[in-house]
């Protein structure tokens, strides 16, 4: 029997990740996914890059990956964040049109830098 020639479909090791818009976000669910440090931390690196240009293992939190894929998870469930995975790696994006759309200002509100004492 002759063996088939061409390419062979690649499949991921893990499924593809779950998406919710922010049409389908609860203000209580934005909030909640806003009010982590480490997800805020999250939220404003991938602000500051672009779009699908960083994968999950290259933010420096303070957590393990199990803890970083529940907080993805968080920020995906609140339609903050999309994923897609790119040969070995999974990369994000932050949905700012959609989610401000949604929910205009928070976001914003989010990104701004703490006012502490000693930084007016």
């Amino acid at each position: 029997m002759a063996r088939e020639t061409g390419v062979a479909e690649r499949t991921s090791h893990r499924a593809a990740p779950e998406h919710t818009h922010p049409d389908e976000v609860s203000a209580q669910s934005a909030f909640a996914a806003l009010a982590d440090p480490v997800r805020i931390l999250l939220v404003r690196e991938l602000a500051d890059s672009a779009e699908w240009s960083r994968s999950c293992g290259s933010f420096d939190v303070p957590v393990g990956k199990a803890a970083l894929s529940h907080h993805f998870a968080v920020l995906r469930g609140a339609g903050l964040v999309e994923q897609r995975d790119e040969g070995p790696k999974r990369v994000n994006r932050l949905r700012r049109e959609e989610f401000e759309a949604r929910f205009p200002g928070l976001l914003a509100l989010a990104l701004r830098e703490e006012r502490t004492p000693d930084r007016p």
